[in-house]
């Protein structure tokens, strides 16, 4: 059949299965084991949602940012390309209130604008200039969640709400915030389950509201005051005064079940603990001393650090499980080699390189077993006894959905009396799908679903038959996942990425694109600071050498200083320079003191003394 009237792979898809089943398994998301869409957004841009959450208790609408400081003419991409920080700064000038007395020349406007770009606001794309449109408001304070950037919160791939749900670790109520009187109190509370004041209750918010005054009403969009006499720098003021000019925080999202924020977190419980335990210990110790630029752009780092942790363990979690059909909640993430020298040493840049490749590899098996997860997980809750057993409450799926996908586990290895049937229907399925694939063109597909003796399981055939179809999507929006999660190419991210050609087997130069995992400076800051504080409840802080900062680098992040990553070969000579590029930039940085060469007495030292007890 030509090209021409083969229907795509979806209405392919759609053939077989129904529009039904086909909207449930056509997609690269599996909320249930990762609550993150697989696609791109901006770690940057995450904080102020997460801050409406903590305050409203719902997901995040439409605000005001448009009306106040765009043009009052054209569509509304137009007026969107044309809301700059000089139409910001041009409002914020002419305000009724007076706030910027005598800024009223072009050098006076200049100014005020380079303030917005340097403190509050950054361009699309990262773009330098005061005439380029606004991409996201900077967390520099509370009032940066009256700001709707991004316009829509669904840009934010549900990465806000999985930290809210991770945060308040609510464990009895299917929607965060949600009440229960048998709740144990948490660091972070969601104002619905508050009974005071969340600004001081919540500590990611008392953090962040220097001055605010909340309203009574827990639900008042408009009530929040800042107190006019409270000490704060300029960045705090001018997102406040950005805010103030929007006159109210963005309504809750359209429609009751969309505002509610899902109580569901990743399948990874060891990883997303330390992830809380992480923020939390960050935050405490640190807020109240840590100048606020500089606060925000390690709690990005930590951010990056945390999430991705969490994607690499939840791969690992996933690919044990299609081996066992067992979920290992305490597995850690994926081990891959770190360049320390940030890619000023070529052959320290290669291995990180290579070992980001072996990574990448690895993870790309990842969609196939969330395929073979979502046809189990639809057939299952089809069949009466199993949809039974889940509205009996026997098998839980949130918050953490271990009981769930152990027993689809069960299914897969047919270890349950729910197996046949369910294998069956798929097989059925299986067999419906060759025949269609056969007939329209794609013979390929066809040979994967008919070859019972390269793989007997249908689940299997079906799965890599389905990600096959999908492929294109699924592989490009996982990279895309992998590059902001990981904050690539940021000045406070965890990955360079460079582009290259290598020559195919035909001759053809073929472009590709490189990644590695480096630690930039705000990143070895954050760690640093974090890492003298110990887990649980600990001391302050306490004497940390530089072997055991390596040693927990590894165990509890998986980054690999001065040992070669799972696979890979290193020469020892390479991995004692990439150990003392390491130590070169901590001592550059004022992080590392050692009196003589003795390892043991080289220790980390922070920038600031933490505060909590």
């Amino acid at each position: 059949m030509s090209d021409a009237v083969r229907p795509t792979p979806r209405e392919l898809v759609e053939k077989v299965f129904g529009p039904e089943m086909t909207r449930d398994i056509w997609t690269g998301n599996y909320a249930k084991v990762l609550p993150v869409s697989v696609q791109g957004f901006d770690v940057g841009a995450v904080l102020p949602s997460v801050f409406y959450m903590f305050r409203f208790g719902q997901r995040r609408g439409a605000g005001s940012f448009l009306d106040a400081f765009g043009p009052d003419e054209g569509t509304k991409a137009q007026r969107r390309r044309e809301t700059t920080a000089h139409s910001v700064a041009l409002k914020l000038a002419s305000n009724a209130h007076g706030d910027f007395v005598g800024v009223d020349g072009d050098a006076e406007m200049a100014i005020l604008a380079d303030l917005l770009l340097c403190y509050c606001l950054e361009n699309r794309r990262y773009e330098l200039g005061h005439t380029k449109p606004i991409q996201r408001v900077v967390p520099t304070h509370y009032m940066a969640s009256w700001v709707d950037l991004p316009e829509t919160i669904v840009n934010l791939r549900w990465v806000p709400e999985t930290m809210v749900a991770i945060l308040a670790n609510q464990k009895k109520v299917q929607h965060v915030g949600e009440t229960k009187t048998d709740e144990r109190p948490t660091w972070f509370p969601v104002v619905m389950g508050s009974k005071g004041n969340i600004f001081v209750e919540n500590l990611l918010l008392m953090a962040a509201s220097q001055g605010m005054q909340p309203s009574s009403n827990v639900g008042n969009l408009v009530g929040d005051r800042f107190a006019e006499d409270a000490d704060v720098g300029i960045d705090q003021l001018l997102m406040i005064r950005i805010a103030q000019m929007l006159g109210k925080a963005p309504d809750p999202v359209k429609g009751t079940d969309k505002r509610k924020i899902p109580n569901q977190r990743p399948i990874a419980k060891k990883t997303y603990r330390e992830f809380s335990e992480d923020i939390r210990k960050f935050v405490r110790g640190y807020a109240p001393v840590v100048p606020r630029q500089a606060f925000v752009e390690m709690m990005e780092s930590c951010m990056a650090v945390g999430l991705t942790s969490i994607l690499a363990s939840v791969v690992e979690v996933i690919l044990e499980w299609t081996e066992t059909g067992e979920v290992a909640i305490n597995r850690g993430p994926t081990a891959v080699f770190v360049d320390s020298s940030a890619g000023t040493d070529r052959q320290l840049r290669r291995v990180a390189e290579q070992s980001m490749d072996d990574y990448v590899r690895r993870m790309e098996r990842f969609p196939a077993s969330l395929m073979a997860l979502r046809l189990l997980d639809f057939r299952a809750r089809k069949y009466k006894p199993v949809l039974m057993r889940l509205k009996a409450g026997e098998l839980r799926s949130a918050p953490e959905a271990t009981e769930w996908i152990e027993f689809l586990g069960n299914v897969l290895h047919d270890r349950c009396p729910e197996a046949g049937r369910i294998l069956r229907s798929l097989e059925d399925r299986a067999e419906d799908l060759a025949e269609v694939a056969d007939s329209n063109g794609y013979p390929a597909v066809a040979d994967t679903l008919r070859n019972d003796q390269a793989q007997p399981n249908p689940v299997w055939r079906l799965a890599e038959a389905l990600a096959y179809l999908h492929r294109q999507v699924l592989r490009k929006d996982l990279h895309v996942l992998l590059d902001s999660v990981l904050h690539a190419e940021r000045p406070n991210g965890l990955a360079a990425k460079r582009r290259t050609r290598r020559k195919t087997p035909d001759g053809r130069a073929q472009p590709r694109q490189l990644r590695s995992v480096v630690f930039t400076d705000p990143v070895l800051e954050y760690l640093v600071h974090r890492l003298v504080l110990p887990s649980g409840a600990g001391k302050t802080r306490r004497r940390l050498s530089l072997v055991e900062f390596i040693d927990e680098l590894h165990d509890r992040y998986g980054f690999c200083v001065d040992e070669a990553s799972p696979g890979m070969t290193i020469s020892n000579d390479l991995l004692q320079r990439n150990r003392r590029c390491l130590e070169r930039r901590l001592r550059d940085l004022g992080l590392l003191v050692g009196v003589n060469d003795a390892e043991q007495m080289k220790r980390l030292r922070p920038r600031f003394r933490s505060v909590a007890p």
